[in-house]
């Protein structure tokens, strides 16, 4: 059985820019079995090399890539998204320091090294109006300002969220935030989001 070496394996991510992988990467890259995998993570995370993101999934513990990042490989598919994205554009003031979402998948929450992340569900035919961005080190998924407020507003909507009052509408396109409205196949959110543009105009 090959025994795989801490400092060999953290040099090969590193070169290889994989900040975040499996056991199945691990098999592939150092052409070791899956015990022998198995071993060296469960060593490495009691050590601190290593960090389980959640079963099946490790970071580098001395170079853990983004939040944002994170986020996007913790549970997929998923977007930055609602507050956190909000924050992020300067829409609101507040610091938002859970990372918040949306995905296509049941609502979760995950904890790692005192940081929380959200998912919240959202419609697949709302999953969209998302880019991608260069933070940190890594390509993130992030939506853009108008969805970001678009989805917040409809978990406002649904009773979930509180509405931020302070939450800014200058320099956004209306029109992209109706488009963005339709996504979510509800007549009733359409009526509500025009009547909050409208009190914003």
């Amino acid at each position: 059985m090959k025994k795989l070496k801490s400092h060999e394996v953290e040099s090969k991510l590193l070169s290889l820019g994989k900040r975040i992988f499996n056991p199945r990467d691990l098999m592939v890259i150092f052409g070791a079995n899956r015990r022998a995998v198995d071993a060296f993570t469960s060593y490495n995370v009691r050590k601190g090399l290593l960090v389980r993101l959640k079963n099946g999934l490790f970071a580098l513990g001395r170079d853990l890539p983004d939040e944002f990042c994170l986020a996007n490989n913790l549970y997929h598919p998923s977007y930055i998204s609602l507050e956190k994205a909000l924050s992020y554009y300067n829409l609101i003031p507040e610091i938002i320091y859970p990372v918040i979402s949306a995905t296509t998948m049941p609502t979760r929450e995950f904890k790692i090294q005192n940081k929380i992340f959200f998912y919240h569900k959202i419609k697949k035919s709302a999953f969209g109006g998302f880019i991608t961005k260069k933070i940190g080190q890594e390509p993130v998924y992030i939506a853009t300002p108008e969805k970001a407020v678009v989805d917040f507003l409809y978990f406002v909507f649904l009773g979930k969220k509180k509405l931020n009052d302070r939450l800014e509408f200058k320099n956004l396109s209306w029109p992209k935030i109706n488009e963005y409205g339709r996504m979510f196949e509800n007549e009733r959110f359409l009526l509500y989001l025009k009547n909050i543009l409208k009190k914003n105009d």
